[in-house]
């Protein structure tokens, strides 16, 4: 056993070269995904005059928060979208989470008659889509859901390729014995899914949760085709109108009249964009660490004895 488990260890070793060359290409992929954040921060953070001249630069030449305060001034339309945002991302979340979860336990019981054919039925739509005008008709002619915040809820709530994950998930870590031991104890199936299967899954489930709520904070096509009330556009949608806005007005140059021009030649345009990115990115950013923890396997392990 002794020298078995020195083979094994002798086989998976990492020699000195190797693991200088990995740490590199980790290096190398981590600033690729970090040094665009950094620019798109550098350019928000210069003055529109130097951006001008010299162009984007890692470091801004003039350190200027015109950008921001351009953003600071519609203070307070800006925080009801990111209050609208909020309420949106958790609770389509917290819908999309038990929504798939409990079909894909559904289909992870292989007992259950009609397994095959639901299966089907999840399968089918993840290849084939009704389209965006059935999907439209669907929403604002049978549900009635326009300018509604379920509106911006419903339409990323479910997703087959989530509920296929979380059926495997099921299959591959729950035990089928764990859960005929809960039955034998008279547990019903919703006493299983609540009390055995959720709390199991939580590393499949912080995973689909931080990728849906990246999907409704960022979701800005839903507001467009649904909303027209600006008191329920979410931040990602009404900092979209801000920049549809800065195009247009810098696409129109030769409509505006001589104190419009002055207007626009102090416009932060590139200063600004930027920093509708960095204000739509930052707060989904600073979550994630709070889902990283979650991000393991095997927590069943030893959850059968013998």
């Amino acid at each position: 056993m002794k020298s078995q488990r020195s083979a094994i260890l002798r086989f998976t070793r990492v020699g000195p070269f190797a693991n200088v060359v990995f740490n590199l290409v980790l290096l190398i992929l981590s600033l690729l995904c970090v040094i665009p954040f950094i620019l798109v921060l550098s350019i928000s953070l210069s003055a529109e005059e130097t951006i001008q001249t010299y162009g984007y630069r890692l470091i801004p030449k003039v350190v200027s928060l015109d950008g921001y305060v351009y953003l600071w001034k519609q203070a307070s339309i800006m925080i009801n979208a990111f209050g609208m945002s909020v309420v949106v991302t958790a609770s389509g979340t917290v819908l999309g989470l038990l929504f798939c979860a409990s079909m894909g336990y559904v289909l992870y019981r292989r007992e259950f008659i009609l397994n095959r054919f639901y299966v089907w039925v999840v399968f089918i739509p993840m290849v084939f889509s009704g389209g965006m005008v059935a999907s439209y008709f669907v929403m604002t002619q049978v549900l009635w859901l326009r300018n509604s915040p379920l509106a911006l809820i419903l339409p990323l709530c479910v997703s087959s390729f989530n509920i296929i994950i979380c059926r495997t998930f099921f299959r591959t870590t729950i035990p089928d014995s764990v859960v005929e031991s809960a039955m034998i104890d008279g547990a019903g199936h919703w006493t299983i899914f609540f009390r055995i299967v959720m709390p199991l899954s939580l590393p499949v489930l912080a995973t689909i949760g931080l990728f849906m709520s990246f999907n409704y904070w960022n979701d800005w096509f839903t507001s467009l085709l649904y909303i027209d009330n600006p008191m329920f556009y979410t931040l990602s949608a009404y900092l979209n109108k801000i920049l549809e806005n800065i195009t247009y007005i810098t696409s129109n140059t030769q409509l505006l009249g001589g104190s419009q021009a002055e207007l626009l030649a102090r416009l932060p345009r590139e200063s600004a964009r930027m920093a509708i990115v960095v204000v739509t990115v930052l707060p989904i950013v600073c979550t994630y660490p709070f889902f990283q923890r979650y991000f393991i396997s095997g927590l069943t392990v030893g959850a059968i004895k013998g």
